[in-house]
């Protein structure tokens, strides 16, 4: 069934202390869990939701996302049937970078006006979760609150940069702050924002005229004693992924199957951009434990609580340990991996050996011999 509802993913400014694994590509397009991007599991939400049409406002370094994305035929949102849009800044004004994201929603307002839906649900790509809209519009529309923002509880906190909410004994949101400041809470917001298309273009139109131009900032946190805004608690599982620590502790908490399940099937499967290869080749001698591995793989040695990608190489004798391969990685013979994550197409010679440390693992960039 489909929501009166259109999806919008912002990339713009969003918060990337990722380091070298965003060198080349945006925040939204860095692999994760042996196959997948981190657009996909917001993008997968709003299709198992029953979302129509979905936009992707991209900022900075597009070209992999638009080589990712494609037509949208992998998430069944073909540009043909006007499903997904992706809608960058303006090439003519080199200003555009620089500015708050509410001047690229006021510059691409006609999309907003042209759709017949009733209600927006505006989010960000790093949020790893499986959210089901339908049940958060339904509690936006009984709550009768003006916005509904997506949160979870996290007692022990998230290692990833994320905004604190401050909750009443009604749902109601009375404070929120950036991932920056000391509001003590253990609510984190997911950056995920359902609200009515005219509102979203009232706030987009009376912000900008005070001169203030970020959606959350701006619209939103300047006026919670003026707007109903309301928490919908997400009970599933949250990564918060916009640094490396985030990154590395939320990519092994896939090698624990329950995580795996909830996260990748519950309450829909998580789609990607399809790329068939053969099934892994596990040669004689090779040794996987506890590990995810993605086809194409060509395993020889051990590989112990880790994730490799697509096509990775493990030589005779190497050793892989909590560590994170991404494709066509190599690991020559006699090599070892603790606690490493090395980018695409990244190359560890014979006999060499890399270690990081527990919680701060050690990182390999792109296409560089090491």
């Amino acid at each position: 069934m489909k929501l009166p509802m259109m999806g919008v993913i912002n990339l713009i400014h969003e918060a990337d202390e990722m380091a070298s694994l965003t060198a080349n590509r945006c925040l939204a397009t860095v692999p994760f869990g042996g196959r997948y991007r981190l657009i996909d599991f917001v993008l997968s939400s709003m299709v198992n939701s029953g979302i129509p049409k979905v936009a992707v406002f991209a900022h900075t370094k597009y070209r992999s996302l638009m080589d990712h994305l494609g037509s949208g035929s992998n998430w069944d949102l073909h540009r043909k049937q006007s499903g997904l849009f992706v809608l960058p800044p303006s090439l003519e004004d080199q200003t555009d970078y620089g500015k708050g994201d509410l001047y690229h929603f006021y510059r691409n307002r006609d999309y907003f006006a042209r759709s017949p839906s009733e209600y927006v649900v505006i989010t960000r790509s790093h949020m790893v979760c499986n959210v089901d809209f339908a049940k958060v519009l339904d509690q936006h529309r009984e709550s009768g609150a003006d916005i509904t923002v997506v949160c979870k509880r996290e007692p022990e906190g998230v290692p990833g940069l994320a905004r604190k909410a401050r909750v009443n004994e009604f749902g109601r949101i009375v404070e929120m702050q950036d991932h920056f400041g000391r509001l003590s809470s253990d609510v984190v917001s997911m950056e995920m924002y359902v609200l009515s298309r005219e509102l979203l273009l009232d706030l987009v139109e009376t912000s900008l005229a005070q001169g203030r131009d970020h959606f959350v900032r701006h619209a939103i946190l300047s006026r919670l004693n003026q707007l109903h805004v309301s928490a919908y608690m997400h009970e599933g599982v949250l990564g918060v992924v916009n640094n490396i620590a985030a990154y590395y502790r939320h990519s092994m908490e896939l090698l624990q199957p329950d995580v795996w399940r909830e996260l990748f099937f519950r309450p829909g499967a998580v789609y990607t951009k399809v790329k068939d290869e053969p099934p892994t080749h596990y040669r004689s001698g090779a040794d996987v434990s506890n590990s995810l591995v993605a086809n194409g793989c060509d395993i020889e040695g051990t590989v112990t609580n880790s994730i490799l990608f697509r096509g990775v190489k493990v030589g005779k004798g190497a050793i892989v340990r909590n560590s994170i391969v991404m494709q066509n990685g190599i690991i020559g013979e006699n090599g070892a991996l603790d606690n490493c994550i090395l980018d695409k197409e990244v190359e560890i010679r014979a006999e060499q050996q890399l270690r990081g440390a527990k919680d701060l693992p050690f990182l390999a960039v792109k296409r560089k011999v090491i």
